[in-house]
Order: structure tokens, then sequence, then C-alpha cells
């Protein structure tokens, strides 16, 4: 499952892709022709490729290939001989430490490659090992990495909305978690809800409030009450490039449960029915740790394409388009002048 040596987009050359969709949220697996970032600690690939090939997530995820919502994952080989696979996940704002929809959609792509049959089998990201099992019925569960809720009932004034209250929280990313919206968590209020998550990790950018460690929050998460009486919640989650999760969202859920395991709003062992904004449902089980909990997630993916990607040198817009646009490369000329 190494990648092949490149240096990032180059001279029509291609990169097979495999994609997918989780609960509607798009994954993009890079099953060959990406950058040459090693077999090290996946952390180190992590590094080098933000360091040295930082063009090649642009030109996989933003237009003219990409689009808003999805996920990039970089396959390769496991950091520990005895596991399955390793990946690094990214999106069109920066590189993510895990990514439960991903590992889900990644499953199911290794799935349809036949590299994976139905089991136990673990993938090591960045922040660590993430044990999974592919189920008879085609669904994923993941034991995520630790989560816990790192701060209960931080006040923050947010201009515009007035003050509020919220948890920050880990689940293989940082959360600020908010049980307050100022419209339903209903598709239709998508704009609104953008504008008010954006507004809370604006302000909590300004007042200074972070992770641990001082890692910036990067994720807001909107909960509220589920749509349909089997479910438990819904949320929406505001994600590092400025745009919506489809899904319930994999780190999101984790560190929801998480919150409410630590808050005594959910015992231990108990499944937690998360919906999202689609009304699409993960399923989390709290398992106790000395410190938070290991939370096991199921949900499913579908595989919706596979595709080899050209990047043409004389392309203008073959590192992509990102949120700002981006300056054309120049064309060459013609050698053949145009007649009059």
């Amino acid at each position: 499952m190494a990648t092949s040596s490149s240096s990032g987009p180059a001279t029509h050359r291609g990169v097979r892709v495999v994609d997918s969709h989780t609960e509607g949220e798009p994954t993009r697996v890079v099953v060959e022709g990406g950058p040459a970032v090693g077999e090290g600690p996946l952390a180190t690939r992590r590094d080098i490729l933000r360091d040295r090939y930082d063009e090649f997530r642009r030109a996989l995820l933003d237009e003219p290939r990409g689009v808003e919502a999805m996920v990039g994952a970089l396959l390769g080989p496991p950091e520990d001989p005895a596991h399955t696979a390793g990946v690094v996940f990214f999106d069109r704002a920066r590189y993510l430490g895990m990514c439960g929809h991903g590992t889900i959609g990644l499953v199911t792509t290794l799935a349809y490659l036949g590299r994976l049959g139905p089991g136990p089998a673990t993938i090591d990201t960045p922040v660590g090992p993430v044990p999974v099992e592919l189920r008879p019925d085609g669904s994923v569960t993941l034991w995520n990495v630790p989560s816990y809720r790192s701060r209960a009932n931080v006040p923050l004034d947010v201009p515009g909305y007035g003050a509020l209250e919220g948890d920050v929280a880990w689940g293989g990313n940082w959360f600020f978690v908010v049980d307050t919206a100022p419209v339903d968590l209903r598709l239709r209020n998508v704009a609104a809800l953008l504008a008010y998550a954006r507004a809370i990790r604006a302000a909590l950018a300004q007042r200074g409030i972070t992770g641990d460690g001082g890692e910036a929050i990067d994720h807001v998460e909107l909960c509220g009450p589920p749509e349909r009486a089997e479910n438990h919640g819904r949320n929406f989650v505001l994600t590092p490039d400025g745009t919506y999760d489809r899904s319930p969202c994999g780190t999101g859920t984790s560190a929801r449960v998480a919150c409410l395991v630590a808050a005594g709003r959910l015992a231990l062992g108990v499944p937690w029915r998360q919906e999202g904004i689609l009304g699409g449902v993960f399923e989390a089980v709290a398992e106790p740790l000395p410190r938070g909990i290991r939370p096991r997630l199921t949900g499913a993916a579908f595989v919706t394409g596979e595709a080899n990607l050209i990047f043409e040198q004389r392309d203008p817009f073959r590192d992509g388009i990102g949120s700002t646009g981006a300056t054309p490369r120049p064309r060459r000329k013609s050698a053949t002048r145009r007649r009059r």
C-alpha cells in the first residue's frame, strides 16, 4: 500500500483515488500516486506531507477536482507491521489528527479493493492506532482515540449573539460543544448555523480559549434534540475549512459522548444514537478509561467512484482553486500565429 515516489502534482501524472461517502460526508482515498512521505511514524508522514507537498492536498480537494466537504486520506503502510494500514487525513484547510467518517470510508474502500474482509483490523493514524471492524452487513465499527472533556461550562460572549456556555472536548480533534443554537438543527437552516458557529470560533480565538497545550479549537459542535424518536441527539459541526460536516462527525460524536458521560447524562456502555444535519446516524458507546472514555462508533459508508486524476503542467488551475480563489498559471503562447 506504499505510495509511489513523487514530489506532488506533475505533468500528466495520474493519481488513483477511490471516493466514498459516510452518511453523506465524502472521503477521497489516495490509493496510488501520492507523494513519497516514507514509512515512518504517521505523525512524521503527516508533517512531511504538510511541509513539503501541501500543494498536493489543495490540488486533490479544491475545485476543479474536489468539492467543499471532501476529506482526503493518503493511504500507506502501517506504522506497526501487525496492523492493516496507515493513513493521514486532511481537508481543504488543514491536516486532521483523526477522522471518524474518513476511517469508516477508508475501511469500506479497503473492502472494495479486496484488501480487507469482515472482522477486526487496525488502522494507524497520526494520533495513534484505531481498531476497526468490518461487519457482515457492510457497516464499520471503530474504537476511536481516547476522548475526554477538558473544560466544562466555559463562558463565552459572542458578538451578535450574546453570552453562552460550552465544553472544550477532545475526540481526535478539538471541539467546542454547545447545547444552544439560534435556529433548529435542520438542513434548511445551514446558512444561519454556519454564521453562528463561525462567530463562536472567532470569539474563542479572540478570547484565547484553546484546547490542552494551547492547541486551536477548530471544530464547533452545536447540539440539539433528534428528529426521529429512536435516536438521542442531533448535531451540526463546523469543520476547519469553514464548511459543515454532512455526517454526524465521528470525532464530534466522540467529543459529545465524552461530555455527556462527564456530566453524568450518559452511562458507560449505553448506546447513544447521534443524528447529523442530513439525518444520518452514528451509534456510539462509551467504554471507560482512566481519563475520559474510548468511544466505540458504528456507521456506514458507500463507494461512489474510482478515478485516475491527471495533473497537466499547462493547466492554469492544476493546483486547485481555494476558497480565496487562485492565480492561474500563465499559459504558454502558441507557436502558430493567428491568421488575420
